[in-house]
């Protein structure tokens, strides 16, 4: 195996030491069906992946390892879900961010690659940044919201391509991690839903086959195009964080 710099868990007890980075990304997913034609650690993958582009792009920013379980319940009627409780997905969470803490880093990105795991992080970023105030944490809760309005008009075919296995992130993972993807079994199905209002559904309510959206529309091209926008996005706001030295309260208007 070729060691990558960018990967803390190649790193040897010596280099942390020497350590040219001050800033982690930590990725977050979970296991667990994504319609027949996604890998079941869909989440954990296309977080991983984009973590790894992105730490490439901002200086002194190397990507722990992934988290591969979240708090997927409510997707528990399709094979094959592993899940945590809420309240272990906060203390993982938690866990790490104290430990990384303790290891004199104060700037953390959690990247998430699923939708079970935002109260999680809110709570333990929440009581970690209490406890600690000097250290700085920002996160990307649900990257398929935030790469519809970066993406030309009707860039997506069907229901703004969302969908849990849906045309925009069968896109993304066509890009990610091809050779693990089935894009021929790819069904879906779009579910009625208030406008207005937010549903708190078990995914069976939702679709008989694992998926939502329509992932036929889907497409590797798509894909390369959305990781490379998103990806550019998020280099973008961490390259100005750092030039500002993280102060959030650097624009005043009014008067004092």
């Amino acid at each position: 195996m070729k060691k990558n710099p960018l990967k803390v868990q190649h790193m040897v007890a010596s280099d942390p030491g020497n350590r040219s980075f001050d800033t982690v990304i930590l990725p977050l997913g979970s296991l667990e069906s994504h319609g027949p034609h996604l890998p079941l650690g869909t989440d954990a993958l296309t977080a991983y992946h984009l973590s790894l582009e992105i730490a490439e792009k901002v200086p002194g920013t190397v990507v722990l390892p992934p988290v591969h379980y979240g708090v997927s319940e409510h997707y528990r009627d399709f094979p094959f879900t592993i899940s945590l409780r809420f309240e272990t997905e906060t203390a993982i969470l938690e866990d790490i961010l104290q430990s990384v803490y303790r290891e004199g880093i104060r700037k953390c990105f959690i990247m998430n690659g699923h939708d079970g795991n935002i109260a999680p992080i809110e709570i333990a970023s929440r009581k970690v940044k209490v406890e600690h105030p000097d250290i700085r944490i920002v996160s990307l809760d649900a990257w398929w919201d935030t790469v519809i309005p970066l993406l030309p008009d009707n860039f997506f075919e069907v229901w703004q391509g969302l969908g849990h296995g849906g045309e925009g992130e069968t896109s993304m993972a066509l890009a990610l991690f091809p050779e693990l993807c089935k894009p021929e079994k790819a069904v879906g199905v779009v579910p009625a839903l208030p406008r207005h209002l937010s549903v708190k559904w078990l995914f069976r309510e939702l679709t008989n086959c694992g998926a939502t959206g329509d992932p036929t529309k889907g497409s590797r091209e798509k894909g390369l195009y959305m990781k490379q926008i998103l990806v550019d996005a998020i280099v973008d706001e961490l390259l100005s964080l750092d030039a500002s030295g993280w102060d959030y309260c650097s624009i005043l208007v009014g008067k004092r």
